[in-house]
C-alpha cells in the first residue's frame, strides 16, 4: 500500500482571499508536481483533504492529473492540529492506496509517527505542493519510497 502526503500548494494571504486559495505559483506548482508524479500513482487511489479551500483546490488539480476512479473527499481528521493517530488506526486496516492532502503540523507529525514512532520526530522537510510517497510493507513498516517538490520540476 503507498500514502502520499501532500501539502496544499501555496495560498493567498488572508488580505488578499479570506479563504486563502492557492495562489497562481501554488497552482503552477501543484500542476507540475502532479504531472511529474501521475504515472507512479494508481487512479485506484482514494484522495481525501482537509477541507480547506487550498486543500480542495490542491487535491482537484492532482485528481485531474492521477485521474482516479473516485472523487477527492473531505475527511474532518486532516486540520492543522488534529492527532495524527486518527488516521494511523485507519491506514492500519486498509490495503487502499491513500492521498491525504492536508498542512504542516499535521502531515509532518504523522510522517514522524509512521516512520520513527514519534510524531514529534521531523523526518521529512515537507515543501508546499509537493508530494511525498511513503511505502507500508506487509509487516507494517513504512518507509519513504520517493518525493516530488517544486523545485525539483522547475
Amino acid at each position: 500500500m503507498f500514502l502520499y502526503l501532500v501539502q496544499h500548494g501555496e495560498a493567498m494571504k488572508e488580505e488578499e482571499d479570506p479563504s486563502r486559495g492557492l495562489s497562481k505559483k501554488g497552482m503552477d506548482d501543484v500542476w507540475q508536481t502532479s504531472a511529474l508524479a501521475q504515472k507512479r500513482i494508481s487512479p485506484d487511489v482514494r484522495i481525501f483533504h482537509s477541507g480547506k479551500t487550498r486543500a480542495l483546490q490542491t487535491a482537484r488539480i492532482i485528481a485531474d492529473s492521477v485521474k482516479p476512479w473516485r472523487d477527492p473527499a473531505e475527511d474532518e481528521n486532516l486540520a492543522p492540529m488534529d492527532d495524527p493517530g486518527s488516521w494511523l488506526g485507519r491506514l492500519v486496516e486498509t490495503t487502499d492506496d491513500i492521498m491525504l492532502v492536508g498542512h504542516l503540523p499535521y502531515l509532518a507529525k504523522l510522517a514522524g509517527l509512521l516512520l520513527c514512532g514519534n510524531p514529534d520526530q521531523a523526518v521529512i522537510d515537507f515543501k508546499m505542493g509537493g508530494i511525498v510517497c511513503l511505502k507500508r510493507f506487509d509487516d507494517g513498516r513504512w518507509a519513504l519510497e520517493w518525493a516530488v517538490v517544486p523545485e525539483i520540476v522547475e
